[in-house]
């Protein structure tokens, strides 16, 4: 459809990670290898916390919930990009475009509110440890679990009402290999500096108040477990270390993608792989790998179901 001397963009192509057909075949492969083993991975954490009676704590409830939240992002990417990278599939349309960046940003949002009900949940656990099971109820943990969502899916909202309305009229490559913010309101054909200092202040800024919270947060509980004398405290410990790991881990990347959006840098389509491809499978397997006790429910889980296999 002609809009004055060009023509309505009704699809993007995405660049991937390298022109080279040889290096995008092999991070193809490799994150089909990555994608099938810990895609199940986090669906076993689940089914490991529901089937498990000792499991029931709102930690574990809060863990299966993040797990939850990672298998569905992982679909928002991933199959399009094993289809770009291994038969060459690289346009998206338009709609898809926009459905994706929708979904990036709704379930990312509503992971970092779940950090956050996650923090008050070891704040409560660990300086209030004799009210913890009044304060911290099931109607109080499903509660922050659907502001969690709910707050995901305002702040995405508000990008793609932000977005939709932009006039693409050419180019239409995207140096990525999805879509996102960043880089589609670069195309649009109209000034984009107001609509950029938006984005990075919903995206950006919110990141960092966000991840300056909860190290604030877990660097204080961090110093009383030091402090007191719980016998429990190493338990606490660990709990809290892996908190941060995983606050650095998730804020770190999106600080850096959407904290400078009025420049491109060669560096932030290996950032953005790894922040929204890799790291959101890797967020729950973290927790299980420095917690014994889902650790144990797992292997038994895993070992009834060899038995009733083999029996």
């Amino acid at each position: 459809m002609e809009n004055g001397t060009h023509s309505e963009v009704t699809e993007f192509v995405l660049q991937g990670l390298s022109p080279i057909w040889e290096i995008q075949l092999f991070c193809g492969v490799a994150l089909l290898f990555f994608y099938i083993i810990l895609l199940p991975g986090n669906i076993l954490i689940i089914v490991t916390i529901l089937k498990t009676s000792s499991l029931k704590s709102p930690m574990f409830f809060f863990l299966a919930n993040l797990a939850f939240l990672d298998i569905i992002y992982s679909f928002v990417t991933h199959p399009k990009l094993l289809l770009n990278v291994i038969f060459g599939f690289r346009t998206i349309s338009h709609l898809g475009c926009i459905s994706q960046i929708f979904f990036i940003h709704f379930l990312g949002g509503a992971e970092m509110f779940l950090l956050i009900a996650m923090a008050v949940d070891r704040y409560v656990a660990i300086c209030h440890p004799l009210h913890y099971a009044t304060v911290v109820t099931s109607v109080t943990c499903w509660a922050m679990v659907v502001a969690s969502w709910l707050g995901g899916f305002i702040h995405s909202i508000i990008q793609v009402i932000l977005i939709i309305p932009l006039p693409f009229c050419g180019p239409n490559e995207l140096n990525n290999v999805f879509c996102d913010v960043t880089q589609i309101i670069r195309l649009a054909c109209t000034n984009t500096y107001t609509l950029e200092f938006l984005m990075f202040a919903s995206s950006g800024l919110m990141s960092i108040a966000c991840c300056i919270f909860l190290l604030m947060s877990y660097g204080t509980l961090l110093l009383k477990v030091r402090m007191g004398s719980n016998p429990r405290k190493s338990k606490a410990f660990s709990t809290c270390v892996t908190h941060i790991i995983i606050i650095i881990i998730m804020f770190g990347p999106a600080i850096y993608i959407y904290c400078h959006p009025f420049q491109e840098y060669s560096f932030d389509k290996v950032v953005a792989f790894l922040h929204t491809v890799v790291f959101p499978l890797m967020n729950p397997v973290i927790y299980t790998l420095r917690n014994k006790e889902i650790q144990a429910a797992m292997w038994r889980l895993l070992n009834n179901i060899y038995c009733c296999f083999i029996y």
